[in-house]
C-alpha cells in the first residue's frame, strides 16, 4: 500500500504571529492559505444491488486535487441517518474521501427500536449484507479523489459489527474500526484470514458488550493472528458517540461526549498510523 495525503496545513496561526511581530504577508502568501483552508464538498448516489435501491452520501475536501484514502461509514441499527453523514463529513475534513453506506435500502429509517430491531434482523438472516457491502466498496474506489490501494471502514453499533465480520472474512481492507458495536460472531476469524488492521472502541459500561465479550473477542483476535486494539471508555454506554442516543429512551443508551471526542481522536490516530 502506498502512503496517504500530505496533511493539509493552515498557516493562519503562523499568520497571526507574524503579524503581531511586525511582519506583513503579500498577496500571494494570503491567498495560498486560502485555498489550503478545507472545503467540503458531498454527493447523494443511489446504487442498487439484487433489485433492492440503496443511498449513499460521499464527503470530501475539494481543495486538494490530490487522491486520498477512502473510509467506508456503516450506520447504526436505525438505518442510513445523519449521524453516518456526520461522520463522513468528518472524515472528509481530516482529509479522506467518507462514504456513508445504506445496509437496509432506501429510505428505510426507524426511531423506535422495535422497529430498529426488525430492520437489522430482516438483513441478517437474509444473508444480504456481505453484497450490499462490496457494492459500496467498489462504489468508493470508483470516485476520481480515492486512492483504490488505501481503503478502510468504520461502523457504528450495528454497522460495527457489519466492518468487523468483513474483516472477519478477508475482505481487503487496510483497517477497520467499530465505535460501539457487538463482537460476538458466529463466525470467528480463522488464523490468518484478516488483513485489515482492527480498532476497537467500546463503552465500559455497555450491557451490550460485556467484559466476557471483550475477552472472548481478544481471544478470537490473539488466535485469528490480527493486528488489533482494543480501548474502552470509563463510564461510557452504548451509543455513546451520537447525541440524539439519549432521545430514545432506552437506559443502556448515552451519548458521552468526551469517549465521543476521545475515541474520534484515537481512530484519526490510527488511519495516520496505517496511511501515513
Amino acid at each position: 500500500m502506498t502512503k496517504g495525503p500530505k496533511s493539509v496545513v493552515v498557516a493562519v496561526a503562523l499568520a497571526f504571529m507574524a503579524t503581531a511581530c511586525g511582519g506583513s504577508e503579500s498577496e500571494g502568501e494570503m491567498r495560498a492559505e486560502t485555498e489550503a483552508a478545507p472545503q467540503i464538498e458531498t454527493r447523494e448516489v443511489e446504487y442498487t444491488v439484487d433489485g433492492t435501491v440503496l443511498q449513499g452520501f460521499f464527503a470530501w475536501d475539494a481543495s486538494t486535487q490530490e487522491t486520498r484514502p477512502g473510509v467506508l461509514v456503516v450506520h447504526e441499527w436505525w438505518g442510513h441517518n445523519e449521524h453516518a453523514r456526520n461522520q463522513a463529513r468528518r472524515l472528509a475534513e481530516a482529509g479522506y474521501v467518507g462514504f456513508a453506506l445504506d445496509v437496509y435500502g432506501k429510505g428505510k429509517l426507524a426511531t423506535h427500536p422495535e422497529d430498529a430491531n426488525e430492520m437489522m434482523t430482516e438483513v441478517l438472516q437474509a444473508g444480504v449484507i456481505p453484497a450490499r457491502f462490496n457494492a459500496a466498496l467498489e462504489l468508493l474506489k470508483q470516485d476520481p479523489h480515492v486512492d483504490t490501494e488505501q481503503i478502510a471502514a468504520i461502523g457504528y453499533c450495528f454497522g460495527g459489527q457489519v466492518v468487523l465480520e468483513m474483516a472477519r472474512a478477508g475482505t481487503d481492507l487496510d483497517a477497520v474500526a467499530t465505535f460501539h458495536g457487538l463482537l460476538a460472531t458466529d463466525n470467528p476469524a480463522a488464523p490468518g484470514s484478516i488483513k485489515a488492521r482492527v480498532l476497537v472502541l467500546a463503552g465500559a459500561d455497555d450491557p451490550f458488550v460485556p467484559p466476557e465479550q471483550i475477552t472472548a473477542f481478544r481471544q478470537e483476535m490473539e488466535t485469528a493472528g490480527a493486528r488489533f486494539e482494543i480501548v474502552t471508555y470509563p463510564g461510557a454506554r452504548h451509543a455513546f458517540t451520537n447525541p440524539d442516543a439519549d432521545s430514545h429512551g432506552m437506559e443502556a443508551l448515552a451519548y458521552d461526549a468526551e469517549a465521543d471526542r476521545q475515541s474520534w481522536a484515537r481512530l484519526l490516530q490510527m488511519l495516520n498510523e496505517v496511511f501515513g
